[in-house]
């Protein structure tokens, strides 16, 4: 009698992992049709994380290696039912699962936040993503990358991510501001500010460059440009033809000198 007492409110939390619907009722005649759609969703976005490794990573040699060792990989499986268990509203389980996920992969990502399919995180040691940040499909992400706040305000504080976006190794992305599809974010960089789709920021604090090949090379970042360097040697350009005018008119200033004499 209790189980079957206690079947509807069980039935009425269920809804499709990642779906952002609001709970399905018992009594609803496509329930099963739901679970089935939630089952299908949860399973074609696991293949499509596991798949990206293979595409992203040439160290990729075999399926088992890539189930065993790439912490990027684990800490995605765990967040994602960590995610389902926090829009389910249980309370605790899921920050000790994302706390369990951190102490084994080095991946700090908090429950609330959402992340679409085909992520691939790099090595992954010292990343940290935010509870409200948004991760779009196909984003590639590395080592120590932060999508984190500025303060202690509430509400929407973390970034959202477009799809295919490129984060370098160290970036740091903060607030509640948005990266457009195809951005890229150079290695070591700190982005306060939009950055518009296509386009690449660079430097401390980032300056967006809209020149885009992160879908034809992610991987490629010896193309990505640096501002401080352009500016610095078109500062130093400058610089010499001051100094070559400067030179020509002292000679022009000693020729007229010794015209008089």
């Amino acid at each position: 009698m209790l189980q079957f007492a206690l079947l509807p409110p069980l039935a009425a939390r269920s809804a499709p992992l990642d779906s952002g619907t609001a709970p399905v009722p018992h009594s609803s005649p496509h329930l099963p049709l739901l679970r089935l759609s939630a089952w299908r969703t949860a399973l074609n976005t696991l293949s499509a994380d596991f798949q990206i490794i293979f595409e992203r990573d040439p160290a990729a040699r075999n399926w088992l290696e890539v189930l065993c060792c790439y912490p990027g990989l684990h800490a995605l499986v765990l967040h994602r039912l960590a995610h389902w268990l926090h829009r389910h509203q249980l309370p605790l389980l899921p920050r000790l699962l994302s706390h369990l996920t951190r102490f084994l992969t080095g991946i700090d990502i908090h429950p609330g936040a959402t992340i679409g399919k085909g992520v691939f995180i790099d090595h992954g040691m010292g990343v940290v993503i935010g509870e409200t940040a948004v991760v779009g499909d196909y984003t590639l992400i590395y080592q120590g990358v932060t999508l984190g706040g500025t303060g202690k305000e509430t509400g929407k504080r973390h970034p959202t991510l477009g799809s295919h976006v490129v984060v370098g190794a160290g970036a740091k992305v903060l607030g509640n501001i948005q990266i457009g599809d195809g951005a890229r974010i150079g290695a070591g960089s700190i982005v306060l500010r939009n950055v518009p789709a296509g386009c690449t920021a660079v430097g401390v604090p980032g300056r967006n460059i809209c020149r885009s090949s992160a879908s034809e090379c992610p991987l490629d970042h010896n193309t990505l440009p640096d501002a401080e360097a352009t500016v610095i040697r078109l500062l130093l350009d400058r610089i010499e033809q001051l100094e070559q005018d400067l030179q020509t008119l002292k000679q022009h200033a000693y020729a007229w000198s010794q015209d008089d004499v």
